[in-house]
């Protein structure tokens, strides 16, 4: 199996955003030197459950803070950037880093930041594919140019693309799975979802006739000297965060929308996540039945650096194990 690190740099109660994001950004360090194969980022506009509004200026520094582990981004959002910009900083990074970059994308969701950066709704409905299908072009060929809602007189990429990055797509829907499907890319699936449901969503992509198996998962993880002290944990802190943090989420039309309880949603992801000592987390993860080999553990739920350390380091003795 193959075991990375998710962060979603979240600011807590009594912290800063300069605290969440160096939280975020040591972490990478402990990650590499536990051991793991991967870390990757989240990409949030305008709200505490994520602090990090650029994913690839984040992966950026993360390898440069670093010198084996990949880094990836969970994920950079196409419908409020443009993908020939994205297309040219993920082939620098991609190249000056010697291949450590995985790019992670997705559709976003009906956000505000559809407005602010004025990519529009229409974009976010009905543009991901065509976006998709504008920056593999300008991450695989030398010249790109115009397409449908992206004008423009045809360009050379630089740097000129050489090898394809590595390139994932996040996939919460019937619509983004065959999406992903149809180019043969592998998914990057929530950490919401459950055994069962993340097989579900495999199942539809083969059904929908893709071929990709290097599928990838998101899991909170929270490791303790026991479970119950993990979960007491997690029950304590974790609402903190996210009372705050969901309230983030703002449509951008009129369309109605019922935050997540916080404390329900702790209650669910400690249900369905590997949380307790790391020999716990680790057979919680041996046994799934998703039918997934590379899973990203979400290790923040705290908000502490310690208890942030603490769950990396203990899994990182024994990764080697599994």
């Amino acid at each position: 199996m193959r075991f990375g690190v998710f962060l979603l740099a979240g600011r807590f109660p009594a912290q800063d955003d300069r605290d969440a994001l160096r939280r975020a950004s040591d972490a990478v360090v402990w990650a590499e030197q536990a051991g793991f194969d991967d870390v990757w980022i989240a990409e949030h506009h305008f709200m505490s459950y994520g602090v990090c509004p650029s994913a690839i200026t984040f992966a950026a520094h993360a390898l440069g803070r670093t010198e084996r582990i990949t880094v990836g981004t969970a994920v950079s959002v196409l419908s409020t950037t443009h993908p020939v910009m994205l297309a040219e900083q993920v082939t620098m990074l991609d190249q000056m880093s010697g291949g450590r970059l995985h790019l992670g994308v997705g559709r976003g969701g009906p956000w505000r930041d559809l407005e602010v950066f004025g990519t529009g709704l229409d974009r976010w409905e009905n543009g991901f594919a065509e976006s998709l299908d504008l920056l593999i072009e300008c991450l695989t060929e030398p010249q790109v140019k115009s397409t449908g809602r992206f004008e423009f007189s045809e360009v050379p990429m630089v740097p000129k693309p050489g090898r394809r990055p590595r390139l994932a797509i996040a996939c919460t829907s019937p619509g983004t799975v065959e999406v992903a499907a149809r180019r043969n890319l592998p998914m990057l699936l929530g950490m919401d979802l459950d055994d069962t449901r993340k097989a579900a969503m495999i199942d539809a992509y083969r059904q929908a006739g893709g071929a990709a198996t290097e599928h990838i998962g998101a899991v909170l993880t929270h490791v303790a000297d026991t479970r119950e002290q993990a979960v007491h944990e997690l029950r304590t802190l974790m609402p903190q965060w996210l009372g705050p943090g969901l309230k983030g989420y703002v449509a951008v039309d009129d369309r109605p929308r019922t935050p997540r309880d916080p404390v329900g949603y702790t209650e669910q992801l400690i249900g369905i996540s590997p949380v307790g000592t790391a020999e716990q987390c680790l057979e919680h993860l041996r046994r799934n039945a998703s039918g997934i080999e590379h899973y990203i553990l979400m290790v923040d739920g705290c908000g502490d650096p310690q208890l942030t350390r603490r769950t990396i380091e203990r899994l990182g003795h024994l990764i080697g194990v599994v």
